[in-house]
């Protein structure tokens, strides 16, 4: 018999976001892509999909982000049109009905290659606050 160890949503786009959401904070491990213009962008992203499957108030919706998800990565594309990993943050807790987030990885821009490439690479900014949420869940 097969066991899932982590729930895959290639990409939500909608209200399915609800069954995501709600997935993630009864205990199964999940990956997805939410297009937004940053890493701090996926929580309106979030909040707006959801919105489009239930009413539920925002506060509820943001709590449930905090407590779901362990990291989003932004990926984003660069100036020469490659695309890199620019910024890792994680949801780490609700403070005035906000969701505030700690960017453990930002991309740093060196300069650009003689071909027109952009130099670059990821600097650790911060520290993970929830490193043994992560352990538990073999990440």
């Amino acid at each position: 018999m097969l066991r899932g160890d982590r729930l895959i949503v290639g990409e939500v786009r909608g209200k399915e976001a609800v069954d995501m959401l709600q997935s993630i904070n009864v205990g199964h491990s999940a990956m997805t892509t939410v297009h937004a213009n940053s890493a701090r962008d996926v929580v309106s992203r979030l909040e707006t999909m959801v919105l489009m499957g239930m009413e539920m108030p925002l506060s509820a919706i943001r709590k449930q982000i905090v407590s779901g998800f362990d990291l989003i990565v932004h990926l984003g594309r660069l100036r020469d049109g490659s695309r890199h990993v620019l910024e890792v943050v994680e949801p780490v807790r609700l403070w005035a009905e906000e969701v505030k987030m700690q960017t453990i990885y930002r991309f740093e821009e060196n300069g650009i290659f003689e071909n027109g490439k952009v130099q670059g690479n990821l600097k650790k900014v911060g520290e993970i606050q929830n490193v043994e949420k992560l352990k538990r869940a073999g990440i």
